[in-house]
């Protein structure tokens, strides 16, 4: 039972709003006016933190004064400017003359590119580079790493020699190859001389020009992959070798049909990476020839976008280019990632 306590001086003998109830045993009951309408928001909050502490982990909103500040950053200056070449891309701003008008968004520059037929050969030929240079890298990184892991002599000699390329950038490289390419005295031409061939036309004949850019990609980036392979090599028990020689199974089919299977994850991750590097060939091409326009059979869609953009000023057609190329991007880097995410890697 309760009891309501009035003001002494008072006359009414209703209860005021503002008259406090107590218990029979002096306990005093409050209205709650103040504190339910702060209690949902409490609750909600505490709701959302443990969701995301049993998502992210316990400690994932006490270290958000480390990950937050880059992570806004990266939104803003990346993915922002991603969103903002998306936008360019549906104008039709050019050169400086004017702002972009973003009230009248179109596909025009897609429609454009469609049927632009240097837009169609660049395309081609970066799916060429990006299939060609992938597969032929890998394989010679993994017969690489696997001459090393069957302990040939000298074997980290072997493997600085097959990394060193790597460490060089694309410029250099780029130097490196356009010396070997030379037509009159390049190294190339020399060593097919010695066997009557040639002198061959390697940077200036379009039918070839393309896989010759592809094998002086392979050369610098093979040690990748040998890395990535010997790493997984290293990584499978030698039972699996001695299961495989007590079945009576061959070298050959050993690697072929034991070995090489269980390295599925090496190469998922290396193609990935190597396929990132082959659509920023850009580098590599203008170092090669000294400018936006790569020779004939080696355009590709880097350096389309680029000379769109900064040559010719059509920079609603270069943002499509850029934005297509994105695409190409996330095509290979989305399904690693679910490919991760369902192994728990992420």
């Amino acid at each position: 039972m309760y009891r309501t306590i009035r003001p002494s001086s008072g006359d009414d003998d209703e209860a005021r709003p503002g008259d406090a109830e107590v218990r029979a045993d002096g306990g005093v009951v409050s209205d709650g006016a103040a504190g339910s309408a702060a209690e949902p928001e409490r609750d909600l909050v505490t709701r959302i933190k443990s969701a995301l502490d049993r998502r992210f982990g316990s400690d994932f909103m006490e270290s958000s004064v480390f990950w937050l500040p880059p992570f806004l950053l990266m939104g803003l200056f990346v993915y922002g400017a991603v969103i903002w070449n998306l936008l360019i891309s549906l104008t039709d701003y050019e050169r400086f003359e004017n702002a972009p008008d973003y009230s009248n968004l179109d596909f025009e520059m897609y429609t454009r590119a469609l049927a632009d037929s240097g837009f169609i050969d660049a395309a081609i030929n970066t799916l060429i580079l990006l299939i060609a240079f992938t597969a032929g890298t890998l394989a010679v990184g993994l017969v690489l790493a696997i001459l090393i892991d069957r302990g040939i002599r000298f074997e980290n000699t072997f493997r600085t020699i097959y990394l060193l390329p790597m460490s060089l950038s694309f410029v250099v490289t780029a130097q490196f190859w356009l010396w070997i390419y030379n037509y009159n005295n390049g190294i190339a031409n020399s060593l097919i001389g010695t066997v009557g061939l040639g002198p061959v036309s390697w940077l200036g004949n379009q039918d070839i020009v393309l896989y010759a850019i592809i094998f002086a990609l392979m050369w610098q980036f093979s040690g990748y992959a040998m890395v990535v392979y010997l790493a997984g090599l290293r990584a499978i028990p030698t039972e699996h070798y001695e299961a495989a020689k007590v079945d009576g199974a061959s070298t050959l089919k050993m690697y072929w049909r034991v070995i090489i299977p269980q390295l599925k994850g090496a190469t998922i991750s290396a193609a990935v990476v190597l396929m990132v590097f082959g659509m920023k060939a850009f580098d590599f091409l203008y170092s090669l020839v000294g400018g936006y326009r790569p020779p004939n059979g080696a355009d590709i869609l880097a350096t389309k976008m680029v000379r769109e953009a900064y040559a010719n000023l059509n920079w609603a057609y270069g943002s499509a280019i850029a934005i297509v190329l994105f695409g190409m991007a996330l095509s290979v880097i989305g399904p690693y990632l679910v490919y991760e995410y369902r192994r728990d890697n992420l």
